[in-house]
């Protein structure tokens, strides 16, 4: 199909972790079933692998990037002072900057401009004279408020950045919602759909029967799980660890797969009878969606966490297992007979429908 009879619209994804990737690449994917003439151009840093399936060649691939986020030292520990120092430097959005992203939108046609939560394609799509729509369950501006000390230090910023978030054409919030607007769209937590059957994947791991199999899951940023000799030690259960290592690896009852690898995590998610892993949104939604029970690890001080432990406590079957309890890999003792004893939940529909045909709407209005 030539270019003028696509449908382009532009994405601007924040790379802090893979959620916020995660939850447009399910939008998307919702898009395209509705009318598959539509074409994505995505602005971020994300790797470009993760948008491959199920976006195929229906996007294109601009890296930019598009806000700052945090600095991880690890997945539970934010660099307060390194990013002090790239907020510093990354705002206020340089205007020719914005100028050429915004001659970028008008030259690609694109029809509008998602957000999520990059408030720099925000400014964009105003440049463009484009219409916006911000997806989120918490912006950055309410996230810094949340360190006392911090926000002080960068209140100039955090008052740029929510007059930046206010100026969205349309506000999309998903739960678990960290600060209710008035007058936005509200949905169900936004998840990828799986791609291949339960029973198919197991097989492919070569998990036996009823064997339990035990996701653990990080939320995309790298880090070490230093309690592997435990893991063998529970030969009644089977692990896999995406972003474990740089390869595929079977050792005794634990595989370890790079983030990039032939498996689809919502295929994972639905494949396990239990997952463990940071208390992140992609990974909570996903979970949510599949109805299995979740050993989350909430993360001390960020201001999100306490949202999510109430989301997860109240709807989903959740089990808290504290930082440094994981790292010293205590959960273990038990997990079988805790997998037992929680009775799955019913799969929960995702969001993402939801979000894509209030999109169709918007552009055919």
């Amino acid at each position: 199909m030539e270019r003028r009879n696509k449908k382009h619209l532009a994405c601007f994804i924040s790379a802090h972790g893979f959620g916020h990737a995660a939850r447009v690449t399910a939008v998307l994917e919702r898009l395209l079933e509705k009318d598959d003439a539509f074409h994505f151009h995505l602005f971020t840093t994300v790797p470009s692998w993760f948008f491959e399936f199920p976006l195929s060649e229906c996007f294109s691939y601009h890296e930019t990037i598009t806000d700052v986020g945090f600095v991880q030292r690890s997945p539970f520990l934010e660099d307060l002072d390194e990013t002090e120092s790239l907020l510093d430097a990354f705002l206020p959005f340089d205007p020719s900057r914005v100028e050429v992203l915004a001659a970028t939108l008008r030259d690609l046609d694109c029809l509008t401009v998602l957000c999520d939560i990059s408030p720099l394609g925000i400014a964009a799509a105003k440049r463009a004279d484009i219409p916006s729509v911000l997806v989120e369950n918490f912006t950055w501006d309410w996230l810094y408020a949340g360190y006392p000390g911090f926000s002080k230090k960068i209140r100039h910023h955090i008052d740029y950045l929510s007059r930046w978030f206010d100026a969205a054409d349309y506000r999309i919030q998903t739960e678990p919602i960290c600060a209710p607007k008035n007058g936005c769209v509200t949905l169900s937590p936004i998840s990828r759909k799986p791609r291949s059957h339960r029973k198919t994947v197991r097989q492919r791991l070569e998990v036996p029967g009823d064997t339990p199999l035990v996701l653990i899951t990080l939320g995309g940023i790298p880090d070490a799980v230093p309690v592997f000799h435990r893991l063998k030690d529970a030969e009644g259960i089977r692990f896999v660890i995406p972003g474990g290592n740089h390869a595929p690896q079977r050792l005794d009852n634990l595989w370890l797969l790079p983030h990039e690898s032939d498996f689809y995590h919502p295929d994972l998610v639905h494949a396990a009878d239990a997952v463990i892993g940071k208390a992140g949104y992609s990974t909570i939604a996903e979970v949510y969606s599949a109805g299995v029970p979740f050993g989350f690890i909430p993360r001390p001080g960020f201001p999100e966490s306490l949202i999510l432990t109430r989301f997860i406590q109240n709807r989903m079957a959740g089990r808290m297992i504290q930082m440094d309890a994981f790292y010293a890999g205590d959960w273990i003792r038990g997990l079988e007979e805790w997998i037992g004893s929680v009775e799955k939940m019913h799969s929960r529909p995702s969001g993402a429908p939801d979000a894509a045909r209030f999109l169709y709407n918007m552009l055919d209005a």
